[in-house]
């Protein structure tokens, strides 16, 4: 795997972990949103923190984009996974959340996982753009 994809694979986890921490750190302050008006959903965007945490999602997509366009689906999603593992670690050290044994358990399984994945190649299908073939893959992505 070229250090670009791995510099990709660090920045995709690393969006949507804190991504999601700011979200959910925001929408601790905004309360529980259960309407089926779009009004108060569009509020939540006001808090800094949901609004920080949208912009680091929004991030996350586009990068997201560019890591599936250099890499398998099947060997992006497993691998991206360890993000559970450091959102869990984020929510249980710093929202006070009470992370159960069976969470964790959870946790080492995806772990387990990630690890197991990790060890193939990143492409194993041809590249192929508008007009035809680039080139086959190589596994050196």
């Amino acid at each position: 795997m070229r250090g670009k994809t791995r510099a990709l694979i660090v920045a995709v986890i690393a969006l949507e972990v804190f991504g999601n921490f700011f979200l959910s750190l925001g929408m601790r302050d905004v309360g529980r949103l259960v309407v089926l008006s779009p009004l108060p959903y569009l509020m939540a965007l006001l808090n800094p923190w949901v609004a920080f945490g949208c912009t680091l999602l929004a991030g996350w997509i586009a990068l997201h984009l560019v890591l599936l366009s250099r890499a398998d689906l099947s060997y992006v999603l497993p691998v991206t996974a360890i993000s559970y593992v450091f959102t869990a670690l984020m929510g249980d050290v710093f929202l006070r959340e009470a992370v159960s044994a069976s969470r964790w358990l959870g946790v080492a399984l995806i772990t387990a996982g990630v690890m197991a994945v990790s060890r193939t190649r990143p492409r194993t299908t041809p590249r192929i753009r508008r007009g035809g073939l680039i080139h086959p893959a190589s596994g050196a992505d």
